[in-house]
């Protein structure tokens, strides 16, 4: 039976993660390891500093004091030996840019590092989560009969929709989106100020090949990542520079 290491970024009683626990069990043994709360925007940011403590819910099921890539890396490292990493179902889009700072994205990165196929899982919204877990048993099925290569990522998202509303599946690149709104400065109690991040931009860039384009045709988007950020292009150019230093 395969075994999966099941986390996110929303924490370990958040619907999405908890509907697709159940989905994946009907085949798979899941071992969920996930925040103690939530943890949205902690990208692939590790505890270096402070320990990190895991409180047992269950024999399957653990909730972590640290990050989403602690999660991944402890239960890698020490607790399971899974064949695949799942992050989510995330509440909410994780498109275009926003695989930069996602927590659910980095998770499924940390187990890409641990040398296992990973997979973000992202609903566009946060009510039809029976879909997105409908549509990723349907891909991690696929997996398992034909792996793919295991040095990528596959960053899911599902449009809010019931399941019979969905058009099908797109492969995408990561669309753009516009900076996002201002930050919003105010004051607490004492009269100290306090800072507020704006709302994610607009898509910018949102061709017809691109994750938000699929989402908004109500199409399920499938982008691969992959986490070696060298621009290749740019190594001539720079060597031509820095040969002028």
């Amino acid at each position: 039976m395969m075994k999966i290491l099941l986390s996110n970024d929303d924490g370990v009683l958040a619907p999405g993660i908890n509907i697709l626990a159940q989905t994946l069990s009907e085949f798979a043994e899941v071992m969920m390891i996930a925040p103690d709360r939530n943890c949205s925007g902690a990208s692939t940011a590790l505890t270096l500093i402070n320990p990190v403590r895991m409180q047992h819910l269950s024999e399957l099921q653990i909730a972590c004091s640290g990050t989403p890539a602690d999660c991944v890396h402890i239960g890698v490292r020490e607790l399971y030996q899974p064949d695949l990493v799942i992050s989510g179902i995330n509440a909410g889009a994780n498109l275009g840019d926003d695989t930069l700072y996602s927590g659910t994205v980095g998770a499924a990165i940390e187990g890409r590092f641990l040398g296992l196929p990973a997979i973000a899982v992202s609903l566009v919204g946060k009510q039809h989560y029976q879909t997105a877990a409908v549509y990723t048993l349907k891909i991690v099925n696929a997996l398992n009969s034909i792996p793919l290569d295991s040095n990528q990522i596959l960053n899911i998202n599902v449009p809010d929709l019931p399941l019979a509303q969905i058009k099908g599946i797109k492969v995408t690149r990561l669309g753009v989106r516009k900076p996002a709104a201002d930050i919003i400065c105010q004051q607490d109690p004492a009269g100290r100020d306090i800072y507020w991040l704006g709302a994610l931009g607009q898509p910018d860039d949102r061709n017809d090949d691109t994750d938000f384009a699929a989402i908004a045709a109500g199409y399920v988007s499938i982008t691969p990542l992959t986490v070696d950020l060298t621009a290749y292009k740019k190594i001539t150019p720079l060597q031509e520079w820095v040969a002028h230093l």
